[in-house]
């Protein structure tokens, strides 16, 4: 039986709503690992017609987080950053996205971005779903078309980010 959208949402909901952090994020990883293998579930929400860097395509009107389709064509690359006030779990649906993890050396302040040392690089490949709790500072590396589902402990849209300087090894 596919597993739908209003499901999974569901079941995000459920598992935030009994344990936020960290094991409900874990369960909403692992509800997110399922979705990522269902062929039904990646058509409704990153099939043909999905276009875009950022697609909400649910928001919960009680809890706040959103669930994002993304598509990316092309290589791209991004920033050392955080989710602000939130966290974030990334699950990789198509394509292969190298992330890496920062170390805070010196934390933003005055308008002037903050320190950061490069930790670990890794890879998510189709299927792999990874936790960023708040204040987990990560970048994302792509070399070609990937499509990918986010879901962010609040939606982002009007959130002003800190910005990281990268020093030490990886500058």
């Amino acid at each position: 039986m596919p597993y739908t959208l209003e499901e999974f949402a569901g079941d995000c909901k459920d598992a935030l709503s009994s344990d936020p952090a960290p094991e409900g994020l874990e369960k909403v990883r692992e509800f997110l690992e399922t979705a990522l293998t269902d062929e039904d579930f990646l058509a409704e929400t990153l099939g043909p017609e999905v276009a875009g860097q950022r697609n909400i395509i649910y928001e919960d009107p009680d809890l706040g987080f959103c669930i994002i389709a993304h598509v990316y064509e092309g290589p791209k690359g991004g920033f050392p950053h955080d989710h602000g006030p939130a966290w974030a779990i990334y699950g990789q649906a198509e394509g292969v996205t190298e992330m890496n993890d920062w170390k805070l050396l010196k934390a933003p302040k005055d308008g002037k971005p903050g320190k950061v040392e490069h930790v670990q690089t890794y890879t998510l490949e189709p299927g792999d779903a990874r936790v960023y709790q708040q204040g987990d500072i990560h970048s994302p590396s792509r070399k070609s078309s990937t499509k990918l589902i986010r879901i962010e402990g609040q939606n982002m849209d009007n959130v002003t980010r800190d910005k990281f300087d990268v020093v030490g090894k990886g500058a």
